[in-house]
């Protein structure tokens, strides 16, 4: 699977936010839903524009941005 050929960006949609190829729907309102509860099928039922392959798409996506990154821990301000 190369997310590549499922997300894209585009200046002139959703201020060039990463969308799933051929629709409106972003990255991060896809992973807002996942966030949300709900699952492949209910995402899928709402949205028939998407496909599995879509959806699997965002996930690797998502990994792709996070792989590389160093991450810091965070200090809780009381």
């Amino acid at each position: 699977m190369d997310w590549k050929d499922h997300i894209i960006t585009d200046s002139n949609v959703l201020v060039g936010k990463p969308i799933v190829k051929g629709t409106r729907l972003s990255v991060e309102f896809l992973l807002g839903l996942k966030a949300a509860g709900w699952s492949d099928e209910q995402i899928l039922e709402n949205y028939p524009q998407l496909t599995a392959e879509d959806l699997q798409a965002v996930f690797a996506f998502a990994g792709a941005l996070v792989k590389d990154e160093e991450f810091l821990p965070l200090e809780m301000v009381p």
